[in-house]
């Protein structure tokens, strides 16, 4: 598989199929040429583009989205495109396994409602969490995405959920709201911490998986 790391909280998987993962306002719209299926883990815009979505669908209207009950009734704009998943569920994605995981965004403040969230599972080897540090049971992660930015996280909590996943390698996800200071800070500590291989993927960089 080839994974490729779009801005901000998107990740797009290629293999016989194309898969991708929260295409958000805060990312590229070209992370979803091709596309055959998409998931989507929570319904804040950074994760999500209704429009996006849409105008994709337009021009391959195969495409189909998988993502949270609660979420699959908010896209009536998407209409018949989209499949409802909930935690514990394992379905199939364009040819890839995936399994999900969690149920609620992390809290951002006692004050602020949380919204349902899903972690994916794909091919049992690739993790992203969305907005939750939701661990993924009964798995071996061999690549991990961690948020290590957000107003619902410290990095201590970045720390702590890569090591308790213990992948091989954590790429950085939803690192869009640091300035370029700053990410350097988080990316030292993270890389000194994190207990495995470490790094930050720029737009549109790819990785290749086992």
């Amino acid at each position: 598989m080839q994974v490729i790391k779009f801005s901000h909280a998107c990740v797009r998987i290629e293999s016989d199929a194309v898969l991708v993962i929260d295409p958000g306002k805060f990312s590229e719209r070209r992370a979803l040429d091709g596309v055959d299926a998409v998931l989507i883990t929570h319904e804040h815009v950074d994760h999500l583009d209704v429009d996006a979505l849409a105008d994709e669908l337009g021009k391959r209207p195969s495409v189909r989205v998988y993502t949270h009950s609660a979420v699959a009734a908010q896209l009536d704009a998407l209409g018949g495109a989209v499949t409802s998943v909930n935690s514990g569920e394992s379905f199939d994605a364009a040819g890839f396994r995936v399994r999900a995981f969690g149920g609620l965004h992390a809290e951002i403040h006692p004050d602020v409602p949380r919204v349902p969230n899903l972690g994916f599972l794909v091919e049992e080897s690739l993790y992203h969490p969305g907005d939750s540090f939701d661990l993924p049971a009964d798995a071996q992660v061999d690549t991990l995405f961690v948020p290590i930015s957000g107003p619902w996280l410290k990095i201590s909590e970045s720390v702590d959920f890569v090591r308790s996943v213990a992948p091989r390698r954590a790429f950085a996800l939803h690192d869009s709201l640091l300035s370029e200071a700053g990410l350097g800070v988080y990316d030292a500590n993270m890389a000194r911490l994190s207990g495995c291989a470490y790094a930050r993927l720029s737009a549109g960089e790819s990785v290749s998986l086992p």
